[in-house]
């Protein structure tokens, strides 16, 4: 594999990896696994539904759906190794770091109209760049697939924003 990013992709991992005790790293990466993260959003999305904001509830469970819809096609199609594990495939783009993005940071989202503050989102940004810090620590991913995650959640969470930040029962009506 060759490009100019994979260049300083390969160095920052080689620099970084084990940096820290391995078991610290594998508790960061574990934010990012589905039994931890998505019941976070889970409990967003009812404690949105009973506050009478049902479709950005849903907005926010549709993104988390698309989540695997987007990874595994992509980690199939550029069936890209390890950091550790040279002979494996399918680590980019990291399925953890997509998970912890939408789940945190859509339940920040969800919870921003009812806290008016900003600790939710503060909180979002911590747990999801802790995931990922740990995932490129630990070795499990290159500092790429963390940030094409990254990327590839910006849209379903500006997304959910959008949906979110709807006034109940407004509509656009275009002139005409």
């Amino acid at each position: 594999m060759s490009g100019p990013l994979l260049t300083p992709d390969h160095a920052l991992s080689r620099t970084v990896v084990r940096a820290l005790p391995d078991p610290l790293t594998e508790r960061l990466a574990d934010l990012g696994n589905i039994p931890v993260a998505v019941p976070v959003l889970a409990l967003a999305m009812v404690y949105a539904a009973r506050h009478g904001r049902h479709l950005a509830a849903g907005a926010a469970g549709l993104a988390m759906a698309l989540v695997p819809a987007l990874v595994i096609p992509l980690k199939e199609w550029t069936a890209r190794p390890g950091p550790l594990e040279p002979w494996a495939a399918g680590y980019y783009p990291s399925g953890h770091t997509a998970t912890a993005a939408v789940a945190y940071l859509g339940a920040a989202v969800l919870l921003r109209p009812h806290t008016r503050r900003a600790w939710p989102t503060a909180v979002a940004l911590v747990l999801t760049g802790a995931t990922a810090v740990g995932l490129v620590v630990r070795g499990w991913h290159w500092p790429l697939d963390v940030v094409a995650s990254l990327l590839m959640c910006a849209p379903l969470l500006l997304g959910v924003w959008w949906v979110s930040s709807r006034r109940p029962g407004s509509t656009r009506r275009s002139s005409g």
